[in-house]
């Protein structure tokens, strides 16, 4: 006969089943499978291999810029995902987690974006040469999480890391004077200096420094920093100093209408996402296209918000009234990286390394001499460097 002890130890085992039978049933059944086998969670390992992985999209079920990787509405079509695919849906990319992200939604297959690049047409008087400046890959690992040009003065100002090339001496607390007596990995003298927010390779056992970011900093295959001209007109020469930047690093909660940056796959180049990472092809590499503004207003080498003293042509290639066209930077930047979601930039904390959020920043330390050369060669339709 059960004593008082077991048959009080009974009751209160029935009445933690009663609870959780209660909870199961306000859950609904899919939530009470999901809950009981753990099928969300272990559909999601199956796939991947590991927690937080996923394999590239084949063509046909690939997915599409401008839907976030469904179709309709649904995965495959379907009225409704089922529980596991919803898990898989939300589920983060590689190393990211639902709280620092990015989501897999953040990625497209380039094989399913449309060709979309479209170019000025050239005009009578139009500068169509170029010169590029050879100023290395940072092959001396030139890193640190500043902005002189934002955040003056500031220690971790950015709260992302930069890759620098050119300049050896840009820091938080860089200035004119700093700049001016520093070295350079550039050829010719070039002193200015060229940075962009790193580029990492991510996985589920990284563990992210304060401001959220985490991985290994990739270094990029090759940086082309190509200065161009103007469909419209020849070019004047940039003054020395004179700070520019292009995109926003905060445009996933600011808006996109400074979001400049693009990206895309070798081989697709006439395919450019700016809200998504690629997913390339084997073989193909990741590039990153950062075009800047090339109309100056003829008198200022900065501005309060960094953007007014030197803004973007008209879609026709046309600089507004009182602005002047200067060479165009646009540097082109391309990475090895592992198949599938697994990459991502630093970025705010609060930006969640959306690729949209992707920029770069440059000031003109170039002597006088060589930013004569390079109009030269742009307005004489050259191609110099």
């Amino acid at each position: 006969m059960p004593t008082r002890q077991h048959m009080n130890h009974r009751r209160r085992l029935s009445t933690k089943q009663l609870v959780l039978i209660a909870v199961l049933a306000l859950l609904g059944s899919g939530g009470t499978f999901a809950l009981v086998t753990g099928s969300a969670s272990a559909h999601w390992r199956s796939n991947s291999g590991h927690s937080g992985g996923w394999q590239s999209p084949s063509p046909g079920n690939s997915t599409k810029a401008d839907n976030g990787g469904q179709n309709n509405g649904g995965q495959n079509g379907s009225a409704a995902p089922s529980a596991s695919a919803s898990a898989s849906a939300s589920a983060p990319a590689g190393g990211g987690s639902q709280t620092n992200g990015p989501s897999r939604e953040d990625f497209a297959d380039i094989r399913s974006v449309k060709p979309n690049v479209q170019r000025a047409a050239n005009q009578r008087g139009a500068s169509r040469g170029t010169f590029t400046a050879r100023c290395g890959r940072n092959e001396n690992k030139h890193h640190n999480p500043d902005n002189f040009i934002v955040a003056p003065g500031v220690a971790n100002g950015a709260h992302h890391v930069h890759d620098y090339v050119g300049n050896l001496s840009t820091d938080g607390f860089s200035t004119n004077e700093s700049l001016a007596a520093a070295g350079t990995t550039c050829a010719r003298g070039d002193k200015s200096t060229y940075f962009w927010p790193v580029l990492r390779t991510r996985s589920a056992n990284d563990a992210p420094d304060a401001d959220g970011n985490t991985g290994t900093i990739l270094q990029a295959t090759s940086v082309q920093l190509v200065f161009g001209g103007s469909p419209t007109s020849k070019v004047t020469a940039m003054p020395s100093t004179l700070r520019v930047i292009m995109g926003d690093a905060k445009s996933f909660t600011n808006g996109v209408a400074n979001a400049k940056a693009s990206w895309s796959c070798t081989g697709f180049e006439n395919r450019q996402l700016t809200d998504k990472y690629p997913l390339c092809p084997q073989g193909s590499r990741v590039v990153r296209t950062l075009n800047f503004p090339n109309c100056w207003d003829g008198t200022n080498a900065d501005s309060a918000n960094h953007r007014t003293h030197i803004v973007f042509a008209d879609g026709a290639g046309r600089c507004q009234a009182g602005f002047k066209a200067v060479p165009q930077l646009k540097m082109r930047l391309t990475y090895k990286v592992p198949q599938g979601p697994n990459f991502a930039l630093d970025s705010f904390p609060e930006q969640l390394h959306k690729p949209v959020t992707d920029h770069a920043d440059f000031a003109n330390f170039m002597p006088t001499r060589l930013m004569n050369q390079v109009v030269s060669c742009i307005n004489g339709n050259r191609n110099c460097g």
